[in-house]
């Protein structure tokens, strides 16, 4: 591959180690590094380097380049930032994705670096005079955007105003917001951010703020002094903006043009497009109206990819393409999903070795520096938040008849049935509730459909206070199975319509055997579930249980561990504890074993690998008429929940999705719905299906499990009014207007009131058990629900259940990253040993959700490898995974 670099510029040494933003000016036609605290501040008559680096749980960082273009740049830094951001990316090993912005027409990736905005400046970056302030100017600026705001000064001129957008006002004493009549509520919210941005950073804090609403002037003092400034009152025109965006309606044709050494392009010969169109020795470029991509081949030269884009921007210079259109930079093997979205045939598995040739550069890099980028040991399934003791109930779902099962018989499911599961549990001092809907594999279609629309009754009758989940047999996730500790699920069904299938597709002949694969990751969490009777069943990274009459086979895989044979005796013991199994290990099996199972058969043998989990992706929806779309949110905030909308949250293996409570969806069934949508899209290819589980979550009542992917602030989900409202409350110091019932205690962290939440009060007569008395109890009255199997294994210390222990102090909100912790009482300090979740000599009286503030200083920094500061000024989603690789979570 000729890719070889012979002088790569001075300011790119070491570049890509750390994550976060990296910027560079252009500057007399060299680099010049921007310090971090001017971040942000873009000046349009330059050009600007931007590489954004972000370190992930598994492998090497992932890097996206962005060469910003000020509208006053001259063409010379402009090719001179092109040709840099290429050298840096040969520099990182040819392994980033690279953006051409435009001033004014950034994308949302790019905003979304800098919370909440970037305010260009006129004029040439000096690094004499730095980004002092001079003397202080009036300025206006034009705000756009519900989520990635883009911010435009405008001629300080009352012509300069419309109906259709929000104004920002700046003067030396005093900020004003101008929302026109038309503007969304969303708009609003996020120009007051830009207003605040503006107070704190230009005038220190130290001016007032104050929103005027287009067309309101009576009483209004602040109206009048805002209109001082153009002269005093008079209309604006009627008309909409000449300058408001249109949206561009996707594109259905793509052209693909291949660009040669001289940079001609040249159309190609095929009428489709396929992925085997693409030659690694050549360059392409897809025309897709609206946005450009440059697709760079892995054997093509560094002087090819510069012509590549030279000759790209000239052909939208020459085409007099909108300054909007945009242009991506794509390496082979590095293709992102809108790019491979054109294609007509695009393998779903990417070629491994195409990411890994440009990245062995970039882990020998790291190595040097003293970084590891092999793979993290195998954490531990995210905590499940739950103390395996609380209230469990279970209905099964027959046609109109959802009876409610006995404790006994909930731990027992059948796969040609529905179920409807409610799952109370306590966490930080406060009650919860998980309502799934378990789909059974064989199950049937009318009795998939009574058990959600039962499951939303229920949720009705808990004022949506309840999570509702819809999981299929085979999907379910960790947190689930927690619920129940020992599970078993049996092939077949007890419903009428299952009964019914079966009489019309009758076996005969059917066999007295039944096979098991038993599996879970500990004595709290286990499950046997019925596989097929067949060795093409096994699996060696399982264990298996055989049951033929009175006698019982135990199964156990070469690749299986020491934990897994504990979980098999102990799910052995919970099936049937009076048989005596005949233990046999994979590979000296007896013929009466393969006889039972019809014969040996090839089965896997490899390890089986959990799916690695990358960054969780947040998106809004929107439809028009039967057009359904999503838009991707990027560096995802909870401020970025807005009440007004419905979002989803895309985890992979789960997705969330949440209900603002001034959105139009009011029906969780109707969320769902938007949930599955989603999933049959899979817009980013991560191989999503029909059956991944989807949470519905309404704003307010959102379960701690989705909260620990933001840096969560209880107070901010319980506030009262719109987007905006809340926004401006909170700039002008005043109290946030709560919600004033019991759900307000609830979700403050620092308080010990409870949310209860009262089941008496569904009248549906399908559910009488709701009402029972029981579940208007305290959660420390709760009986556990899965008989003591092993008592040992789930003894918890009941001194705990339902209160805190003065030691949970040591935690408390406050500014810096959620909370501050003071460990100089050498009391409340433990060792590592003790506090993770694992230990053979667990601590008690503590607060288990933070168990590393016990740490020592210095222990604290050999773990975790940083100061405690620094670890809680992480989102408290990436504190959650640093503390779950060293089992404290």
């Amino acid at each position: 591959m000729s890719r070889i670099i012979k002088d790569i510029d001075s300011a790119f040494q070491g570049v890509g180690t750390k994550g976060g933003l990296e910027v560079w000016c252009i500057y007399d036609d060299q680099l010049i590094s921007i310090p971090k605290s001017s971040l942000g501040r873009f000046h349009s008559g330059n050009a600007y380097l931007v590489l954004s680096t972000a370190l992930r749980k598994i492998g090497s960082p992932q890097y996206d380049i962005h060469y910003w273009l000020g509208n006053e740049a001259t063409e010379v830094d402009s090719v001179l930032a092109s040709d840099k951001a290429l050298e840096l990316d040969a520099a990182l090993g040819c392994c980033t994705v690279q953006y051409r912005e435009v001033q004014g027409q950034e994308t949302e990736k790019f905003l979304s670096y800098f919370k909440p905005c970037i305010i260009p400046v006129e004029g040439k970056y000096s690094p004499q005079i730095g980004l002092a302030e001079e003397t202080y100017p009036i300025t206006l600026l034009m705000c756009k955007g519900d989520h990635a705001i883009r911010v435009k000064e405008v001629p300080f001129l009352r012509s300069s105003l419309n109906h259709d957008d929000v104004f920002v006002l700046d003067t030396a004493s005093k900020v004003f917001l101008f929302a026109g009549c038309n503007s969304s509520t969303q708009e609003k919210a996020k120009a007051l951010e830009v207003v605040e941005y503006i107070k704190d950073n230009k005038h220190e804090g130290r001016c007032q703020v104050a929103t005027i609403e287009d067309g309101k002037l009576i009483g209004d003092s602040d109206a009048g002094e805002f209109w001082t400034f153009f002269g005093g009152y008079a209309p604006i025109p009627k008309f909409s903006s000449s300058t408001s965006s249109q949206e561009q309606t996707p594109t259905t044709c793509a052209k693909l043009l291949w660009i040669d050494t001289r940079g001609n392009l040249h159309p190609t010969e095929t009428s489709s497009l396929n992925k085997d169109t693409l030659e690694k020795d050549k360059c392409y470029m897809l025309d897709c109206d609206g946005e450009v991509f440059v697709w760079m081949g892995r054997n093509t030269s560094l002087t090819e990819r510069k012509t590549s884009i030279s000759s790209s921007e000239e052909f939208l210079r020459k085409e007099g393409r909108s300054t909007s259109t945009s242009l991506v930079l794509l390496t082979e093997g590095l293709e992102n999903a809108r790019f491979r979205s054109f294609f007509d045939e695009w393998p779903q598995t990417v070629e491994t070795s195409l990411y890994n040739e440009g990245r062995e550069k970039v882990a020998a890099m790291f190595k040097r520096k003293g970084f590891d980028v092999e793979e993290f040991p195998d954490a531990e399934d995210e905590p499940l938040y739950t103390n395996c003791r609380d209230a469990l109930k279970v209905w099964r779902v027959d046609g109109d008849d959802v009876s409610l099962l006995s404790i006994h018989d909930q731990t027992k499911l059948y796969s040609g049935d529905c179920y409807i599961v409610q799952y109370k549990y306590t966490y930080n001092e406060r009650n919860e509730y998980l309502l799934y809907v378990w789909i059974g594999c064989e199950s049937m279609e009318e009795d998939r459909a009574d058990a959600i629309s039962n499951a939303s009754a229920i949720v009705s009758s808990t004022k949506g206070e309840s999570v509702m989940c819809h999981i299929y047999q085979g999907n379910e996730p960790a947190r689930f199975y927690s619920m129940f500790q020992s599970l078993v699920v049996f092939k077949g069904g007890l419903s009428k319509r299952y009964k019914m299938f079966l009489v019309e597709n009758a076996n005969e002949g059917e066999s007295k055997a039944s096979l098991f694969r038993v599996q879970g990751t500990s004595s709290r969490s286990m499950q046997a579930i019925q596989v097929n009777l067949a060795a093409t069943s096994l699996n060696s990274s399982h264990c298996y249980i055989l049951q033929h009459e009175a006698s019982v086979f135990t199964w156990i895989g070469n690749r299986t561990s020491d934990s897994d044979h504990d979980v098999l005796d102990r799910m052995l013991y919970f099936i049937d504890p009076s048989r005596q199994p005949m233990s046999t290990r994979e590979g000296s099996e007896p013929d009466t074993f393969w006889d039972l199972l019809g014969g040996k058969a090839e089965y896997p043998k490899e390890k089986e690998m959990r799916k690695q989990i990358e960054e969780p992706h947040l998106f809004t929806f929107s439809s028009n008429s039967d057009v359904f779309k999503v838009k991707e949110i990027y560096n995802f905030v909870q401020d970025d929940l807005t009440t007004e909308d419905v979002l989803l949250l895309d985890c992979q293996t789960e997705v969330y999705v949440w209900i603002g409570l001034n959105s139009n969806i009011k029906s969780k069934q109707q969320a769902l719905t938007l949930g599955l949508k989603f999933l049959e899209m899979d817009i980013l290819e991560e191989g999503l299906t029909v059956r991944t589980p989807v949470y519905v979550v309404t704003e307010g009542h959102e379960p701690p499990f989705f909260t620990r992917f933001f840096d969560w602030v209880p107070e901010k989900a319980n506030m009262h009014g719109n987007s905006f409202e809340r926004k401006l409350a909170s700039l002008k110091g005043k109290e946030p207007f709560t919600k004033e019932n019991a759900s307000r205690g609830s979700r403050s962290r620092s308080n010990g009131s409870e949310r209860g939440v009262s089941l008496s009060s569904c009248s549906s007569e399908k559910f009488p058990s709701l009402s029972s008395s029981e579940d208007i109890k305290s959660s420390s009255d709760s009986t556990p629900v899965v008989k003591k199997l092993f008592s040992e294994s789930l003894s918890v210390d009941d001194t705990n259940n339902g209160s805190t222990s003065s030691n949970s102090d040591i935690s408390k909100e406050n500014p810096l990253g959620g909370i501050n912790v003071d460990l100089s009482v050498e009391s409340l300090a433990y060792s590592y040993e003790q506090l993770r979740v694992d230990s053979q000599e667990p601590v008690t009286d503590i607060d288990a959700t933070r168990r590393e503030a016990y740490l020592t200083e210095k222990e604290f920094q050999e773990r975790f490898e940083m100061t405690k500061p620094k670890f809680y000024a992480l989102p408290k989603w990436k504190q959650n995974k640093l503390k779950m690789s060293l089992r404290l979570f």
